[in-house]
C-alpha cells in the first residue's frame, strides 16, 4: 500500500462496515496516472458472489445527474438552449404560473423552489433565493433534454461523451449482469426507486470506480482526453464547474455549478474544509463520491453500496472526512 494513503484506506474500510455496505473500492488519480486503488467485498452478502473488483460497476445514485448537466451545457454550446437563464416554460408547456420565473440555471442550482405534491408542481419559494434538494429540478431538465434532442438522456451521453472518451464501464441497466453490484433492487425497502428505464430518467446509472475516475478527469482536463485530443470544447466544461448559483441564495447555503457542488464554506456542504479552494464533487445516496482537486490536478473516487440509513451516521461528517484525508494525502 502507498503509505501516504494508508489513514484513507482504514477509514474508508472502516467507513463500509459502519454503514453495513457490501462492498467498497478507491480509486486516485494524479496527473493522468493511477495513485492508488483498493477494493474491498463482495457483490452482497452471499459469500459466494463476486468479489469486488477493477470492472465492478457499482449504483452511483445522484451522481448520475452531473451526466445530465454536461448534456445541458452541450446543448448551449450548441445553441439549442439559448441561455442558461432562459424561463423553463420556454421549452415545457403546461407549468403552472408560478414556475414561470424559474430558469435552467435555477434547476441546475437547487435554486428553483419547486416541489412536487400530491402530483402537481409547486413553488416553495421564489426562484434564486434560497436551495433546496428536490428532484423535480431534475425531472425537468431530462424532458428538456429529451425533447430537444430527439433522443434519451442515457443514447445522447452515450453517442456525445461515453463513446468519443471510452468510458465502456458506464451506463444505465435495467437487469442484473455479472459485473454491476445489484443488490439494491432486491429488498423491500429499496431506496433506488424503480429501474425498468434505460432512458437515464431513473437511479439506475453503474459505473465503475476507474470510469467514475476519468469521468473526473474529463472535467479536470475540460474535454482533453488521455490521447490529448479536445474532443469536447472546454467551454461545455468550464460552465458545469464554475459558480452558477444566483446570487439571492443566502450565502449560508450551498454553491453549485450545474449540478456540482463547489468548495464553499457552508454548514450543508459536501467538501471538506482542508480541501483546497476550486475544487468540486458531487455524492450518491449508495455513497460513491468524485472529488476533484485542481489544485492537486488529482481526482478522488470512492465508491460503497450503501443500501439504507443507519443509526447516528452523518454522512456529511463521512464525505467531508473523507476529502479532507484525500487532502491531508496530497500535501504529505
Amino acid at each position: 500500500m502507498t503509505t501516504k494513503f494508508h489513514q484513507l484506506d482504514e477509514y474508508v474500510c472502516d467507513v463500509q462496515h459502519r454503514i453495513g455496505a457490501t462492498a467498497a473500492a478507491i480509486h486516485i488519480v494524479q496527473n493522468r496516472k493511477i495513485v492508488y486503488e483498493s477494493y474491498s467485498g463482495k457483490h452482497d452478502v452471499n459469500e459466494r458472489s463476486r468479489d469486488v473488483d477493477a470492472v465492478t460497476q457499482f449504483n452511483v445514485g445522484s451522481i448520475r445527474k452531473t451526466y445530465l448537466a454536461l448534456a445541458v451545457s452541450l446543448l448551449i454550446e450548441r445553441g439549442l438552449i439559448t441561455s442558461v437563464d432562459d424561463s423553463v416554460s420556454h421549452y415545457i408547456d403546461k407549468l403552472p404560473e408560478s414556475a414561470h420565473k424559474v430558469t435552467l440555471r435555477h434547476l441546475l442550482t437547487h435554486s428553483h423552489g419547486l416541489a412536487e405534491h400530491e402530483g402537481k408542481i409547486v413553488q416553495e419559494f421564489a426562484a434564486g433565493e434560497d436551495w433546496s434538494y428536490r428532484n423535480v429540478g431534475i425531472q425537468l431538465l431530462f424532458q428538456i433534454v429529451t425533447q430537444l434532442t430527439g433522443m434519451t438522456l442515457s443514447d445522447f451521453v452515450a453517442k456525445e461523451v461515453l463513446e468519443p472518451y471510452g468510458l465502456s464501464e458506464t451506463g444505465w441497466h435495467t437487469a442484473s449482469s455479472e459485473h454491476l453490484i445489484y443488490n439494491y433492487y432486491s429488498g423491500p425497502s429499496n431506496w433506488l426507486g424503480p429501474n425498468d428505464s434505460a432512458a437515464g430518467d431513473q437511479s439506475n446509472l453503474f459505473v465503475s470506480a476507474r470510469d467514475l475516475a476519468q469521468w473526473g478527469q474529463l472535467h479536470l482536463s475540460r474535454g482533453v482526453s488521455g490521447e490529448g485530443r479536445q474532443l469536447l470544447p472546454s467551454s461545455v466544461f468550464d460552465r458545469v464547474t464554475s459558480l452558477q448559483t444566483p446570487r439571492g441564495v443566502p450565502a449560508l447555503q450551498p454553491r453549485n455549478g450545474f449540478i456540482w457542488w463547489l468548495q464553499h464554506q457552508s454548514p450543508q456542504n459536501q467538501i471538506g474544509d482542508r480541501i483546497p479552494v476550486g475544487s468540486y464533487q458531487v455524492l450518491g445516496i449508495t455513497g460513491c463520491a468524485v472529488l476533484v482537486i485542481p489544485a492537486y490536478n488529482a481526482v478522488a473516487v470512492r465508491m460503497y453500496n450503501q443500501l439504507h440509513n443507519i443509526e447516528n451516521y452523518d454522512y456529511l461528517e463521512d464525505i467531508r472526512t473523507f476529502g479532507n484525508l484525500v487532502s491531508d494525502a496530497f500535501r504529505k
